[in-house]
């Protein structure tokens, strides 16, 4: 008897796991640690391009979008924080994109557990931010959020497609 609950138990997390691996917009997370203990830790999904055009098609141009799929990508802060030169106070929140050609606005928004879109959260926005913009030399198939070191704190890149569209965190 425990040979087959243990057989079951087994099958289940088998089959867990598969199917976690084909999920079309797996689940990522991506952290900056700013020293002394501070960190930044985003979760989100990763959709992939699949041969369309993303920018000004799928992810519209100038509409809020929830940078990622499935549930809205989440941003921890372990302690203040500035983000683009604007005060973030430690805590957790979720952040969307307004993505246009040439220029895109992070916002940060104190509401969190949401879906993501359509958004009406306007009223619990901490702050919206720009971000600068550049080309990629190669197209991106997986959306990606990552940090890569910049003096004493972080840029967070979002990264697909051909556009990365990038801001400065640092420790307050």
């Amino acid at each position: 008897m425990q040979k087959r609950i243990a057989l079951l138990a087994l099958f289940g997390f088998v089959a867990t796991i598969a199917s976690f691996a084909q999920k079309p917009s797996p689940p990522e997370s991506a952290t900056c640690e700013l020293g002394g203990g501070k960190s930044v830790k985003t979760n989100y999904s990763s959709p992939r391009m699949k041969g369309r055009k993303i920018y000004g098609e799928l992810v519209p141009f100038g509409q809020v979008w929830r940078t990622g799929a499935n549930e809205a990508t989440t941003f921890v802060a372990s302690s203040d924080i500035t983000v683009g030169g604007k005060a973030v106070p430690a805590g957790s929140y979720t952040i969307f994109t307004v993505p246009t050609a040439d220029k895109w606005t992070l916002i940060i928004n104190k509401k969190t557990g949401e879906w993501g879109i359509p958004y009406k959260y306007e009223s619990d926005e901490l702050a919206r931010i720009d971000m600068k913009v550049s080309k990629l030399p190669s197209p991106v198939e997986n959306f990606t959020i990552s940090y890569g070191k910049s003096g004493g704190g972080c840029t967070m890149n979002l990264e697909w497609e051909t556009t990365k569209a990038s801001v400065d965190i640092a420790a307050k």
